[in-house]
């Protein structure tokens, strides 16, 4: 096994995110279900490679999320949010620390939003737009040399357009120009009168 990323091996066994998992840094998720819970916690945030542990806001990041997205979960899927541990965060006087949300998508700008901190005394808390990541676009120059490649495997059914594009697009997104390369020259063994 690889020793190049260890954060596995402190993973605590528990059936939820816990503050704990965000020690060595801020995750970002993207939502695939929001699901009711019981009391204590009444909700279940669903993510992409959850691997069965499930984000469960506090009352105050609840509160975040259906200002920012509206309290209708179901419109929260396919949405992505960024979240960090707070060390400072408090329960029954003790600091513990917990998860706390820093960016959202879909919003037009920062929100600030005033949330109760203890009894009768509110704190800011700001909220950054979490912009989608810059489109990594495959090489015009590495796509042009390995086009001979790519066709022979199409000629030989070794491949199909599909694969090698999907195959392509797991190092940078194909333009339509380069598309139309693979699908062009693969069908110009057709005559046109």
């Amino acid at each position: 096994m690889s020793v190049e990323n260890l954060r596995d091996t402190v993973v605590p066994k528990s059936d939820q995110l816990n503050a704990d998992d965000l020690l060595a840094g801020a995750i970002t998720i993207k939502v695939t279900a929001v699901t009711r819970g019981d009391g204590e916690q009444p909700i279940s945030v669903h993510y992409e490679n959850e691997n069965g542990r499930p984000y469960k806001p506090c009352k105050s990041m609840r509160r975040v999320l259906i200002h920012a997205w509206g309290d209708d979960g179901r419109q929260w899927v396919g949405k992505s949010m960024t979240l960090y541990c707070d060390p400072d965060v408090k329960f029954g006087g003790v600091k513990v620390g917990g998860i706390r949300i820093s960016h959202l998508s879909h919003i037009d700008r920062a929100m600030d939003i005033a949330l109760t901190a203890t009894r009768g005394k509110r704190t800011p808390y700001r909220i950054e737009v979490l912009k989608p990541p810059a489109v990594v676009m495959y090489p015009d120059d590495k796509f042009d040399a390995e086009l001979p490649k790519m066709l022979a495997a199409i000629e030989s059914g070794k491949s199909t357009v599909e694969k090698i594009i999907a195959y392509c697009e797991k190092t940078g997104k194909l333009t339509d120009a380069q598309k139309a390369k693979l699908t062009v020259t693969v069908n110009s063994d057709e005559e046109v009168y």
